[in-house]
């Protein structure tokens, strides 16, 4: 239990890093790939978030989803892209191969979907590549570009909210 504690710290020292020595994201000409952190544990399945490509106009293979849960592995029916606090180690070394994948990739967009103030989702959120973060969480401002204050569970208002925001910044590609 004390080792639990001490890990939580060093994941929390390393997120303030991140934080602290964030350059911001770097301008997005157009919205080619999302990723979407969702926290599972708030929701009962993730088909909401079928409709975006279609909505970003994008390919659909371009949207990549993960969830965390913190439900332990074998417990989860969604456990190929689901993952939990035994995926991220000391001093946030991420553990999982395709976890460590995700983070990397240079998304154009990043959805962070939860409401919930996690430390391990604030960390995923933080460590992402991506180049413009939207999220529903109000706790950390710094952690993201843009806040869409809206109810987790009106998927439809955030998206027509997210869709507005892109159009007023101009980085939403258009049907050609």
């Amino acid at each position: 239990m004390i080792l639990k504690g001490f890990k939580e710290n060093s994941i929390k020292k390393h997120l303030r890093s991140l934080l602290n020595n964030s350059e911001g994201t770097s301008k997005v000409q157009v919205i080619d790939s999302v990723g979407v952190i969702v926290n599972a544990d708030e929701f009962q399945g993730l088909e909401m978030f079928k409709s975006l490509p279609t909505s970003l106009h994008i390919s659909s293979n371009k949207l990549k989803i993960i969830s965390y849960t913190a439900i332990k592995k074998g417990e989860f029916p969604l456990e190929e892209n689901c993952f939990n606090a035994k995926d991220i180690g000391w001093k946030g070394i991420i553990i999982n191969a395709k976890l460590e994948t995700f983070l990397n990739t240079e998304f154009d967009l990043l959805i962070s979907y939860y409401k919930t103030d996690l430390l391990h989702l604030k960390f995923l959120t933080a460590k992402s590549k991506a180049r413009f973060k939207v999220s529903t969480f109000e706790e950390d401002e710094r952690l993201n570009d843009l806040i869409i204050m809206t109810q987790l569970r009106d998927f439809n208002a955030f998206k027509t909210e997210l869709l507005k925001y892109l159009q007023v910044f101009k980085i939403l590609k258009h049907d050609t």
